[in-house]
């Protein structure tokens, strides 16, 4: 069974900063792309951020030059450094991942479970 369970969420004062943390376990061949997703109430879930296998990267414009994806592919885990927060940044933050399980052939999409984070003073 393919597992992600993200940490790091909670309250944060405008200007502040969090970091999120996102781990895949289970029985795992391969982690494509991962990516960083949120749903703020009444609005629909967006991409915050995307990180290849590869290390390449791709940010949605309200979070460029604010926040940074990354990723430790030996650990199977997926970072997002969340700097000078905004309250507009307040949401449920999901992440997603492409993982191909050792029992399949192909890669298919799972979710977080989904963290807070509330940008308030």
């Amino acid at each position: 069974q393919v597992q992600l369970v993200e940490s790091g969420g909670g309250l944060v004062q405008p200007g502040g900063s969090l970091r999120l943390s996102c781990a895949a376990s289970g029985s795992i061949f391969s982690i494509n792309a991962m990516g960083w997703y949120r749903q703020a109430p009444g609005k629909q879930r967006e991409l915050v951020a995307v990180i290849t296998s590869g290390g390449s990267t791709n940010y949605a414009d309200s979070v460029k030059g604010r926040f940074t994806i990354s990723r430790d592919n030996a650990k199977r885990s997926m970072y997002l450094q969340m700097n000078s927060l905004k309250p507009e940044d307040t949401a449920v933050y999901y992440c997603a991942a492409k993982i191909q399980a050792t029992h399949v052939t192909m890669h298919y999409d799972y979710w977080g479970q989904g963290t807070q984070v509330t940008v308030a003073s």
